[in-house]
């Protein structure tokens, strides 16, 4: 029989995998534990929990008392085997999180634009006083890791990997911002400059991609492969999620529904990138439903906010005085979500971000029923569970889940 020296190697490479992948997920627990949740034999789940210590991935951190005998050690993983950041980069304020290779998050800071005044020294010697998040994103960035690292007490050099959400269009190819009309500063070539200056494995990601993770992972959508999240705030964005992966297209632009072209609305206009200029914002379905469309809605109905989740809110606890703005709400979000329904007929529509959160189901069941109307599939609507924080819990994820492939990788 012909021997295959690699074997024996590939073999101790999935069992070390295995090991490691269920005590993130269920650890600590016993060599006996492993070894019956893996299919391993105890000589074999022995050795598996030996070549991991010497790695320091994993160490004994208490005893489980047995029937007989003496009591078995406990095995968990080192929890600063692995640090990742994650980033929620926004028009105003740029939100960190430092998590360990378990995900427990260490620390998580706020950097509002004042605060990079102070904060353009912190590991940097570029100056972004007074410019926020619309400075320099190298800068902006490494200023906002390096006080959220001093708050975890993690150096900067230990992060593994670092996630960055941003609105706006990431090219797949390069890692790039293509566009985004709140940060004109993310621009071709910021990818790698990033991944340069902090020494680490750098992802950028279009927020609502991120929040859909999230959802998937910890929320509405847990254990669905295809889904879509509709992410309606001060603006309207879409992810759609296939086969259990973030469906972005050619170019990064699927989602962008904000621009589909709907009945009795202009068309986008002009939305190519020009040196000097963003792409158009009117036009198409985000004229109805952005943030400043939904308030001048709202004031016509006797509602007042400065935000459009205020005016939905207020709306919702209005009871029967809010229902009519409610329903016209509605069937301006269904234009959009019956022609996604149509073409993708998706397993379940998530309703998130600020608005879908102020309304609530009481806005949820009014898509689904307009939605049900005007084509012949009534979508299951739910409003999205991941309430604190969903597009830099899925930065924190997606850098997981990068840092633990290396580490698996590597077992």
């Amino acid at each position: 029989m012909e021997r295959r020296p690699g074997v024996p190697r590939l073999l101790r490479e999935i069992n070390d995998r295995a090991a490691l992948e269920l005590l993130l997920a269920s650890g600590p627990l016993t060599r006996g534990q492993i070894g019956e949740a893996t299919g391993l034999s105890k000589v074999t789940a022995s050795q598996t929990l030996s070549r991991l210590e010497e790695r320091g991935l994993v160490e004994v951190v208490g005893e489980q008392a047995g029937n007989r005998g003496p009591n078995a050690a406990l095995y968990g993983v080192v929890s600063s085997s692995a640090y990742v950041a994650g980033l929620d980069v926004g028009p105003e304020r740029v939100t960190a999180a430092i998590a360990d290779i378990k995900g427990d998050v260490r620390a998580r800071v706020q950097v509002e634009p004042g605060d990079f005044a102070g904060a353009a020294g912190e590991g940097s010697d570029g100056d972004a006083a007074g410019e926020g998040p619309r400075g320099d994103p190298v800068v902006m960035v490494r200023a906002a890791l390096a006080r959220a690292c001093r708050a975890a007490r993690v150096p900067l050099s230990r992060l593994d990997a670092v996630t960055i959400g941003t609105p706006g269009v990431v090219d797949p190819r390069s890692g790039d911002v293509r566009f985004s009309f709140d940060l004109p500063g993310w621009h071709e070539g910021v990818h790698d400059a990033l991944a340069r200056d902090l020494h680490s494995h750098v992802i950028i990601e279009n927020d609502v991609n991120l929040a859909a993770l999230a959802e998937r992972a910890e929320g509405a959508a847990v254990g669905l492969d295809d889904f879509v999240l509709l992410w309606v705030a001060r603006g309207i964005g879409m992810a759609v999620m296939f086969g259990g992966r973030i469906h972005r297209g050619r170019s990064g632009s699927a989602g962008e529904i904000g621009y589909l072209p709907v009945p009795g609305v202009p068309l986008a206009d002009d939305v190519r990138t020009r040196p000097g200029r963003p792409p158009s914002l009117g036009g198409g379905l985000q004229t109805l439903v952005s943030s400043d469309a939904v308030c001048e809605l709202a004031q016509q109905h006797g509602f007042t906010g400065a935000t459009a989740a205020e005016c939905v809110g207020a709306a919702v606890a209005a009871g029967i005085a809010g229902e009519r703005l409610l329903d016209e709400i509605a069937s301006r979000l269904a234009l959009g979500v019956a022609s996604v329904c149509v073409v993708l007929d998706p397993e379940l529509v998530v309703l998130a971000g600020e608005v879908g959160q102020a309304g609530g189901e009481a806005l949820t069941t009014r898509v689904e029923d307009a939605v049900a109307r005007i084509c012949p599939i009534r979508p299951k609507m739910v409003t999205s569970t991941i309430t604190d924080a969903p597009v830099l819990r899925g930065a924190v994820l997606a850098a997981l889940q990068h840092a633990r492939e290396a580490i698996f990788a590597g077992s």
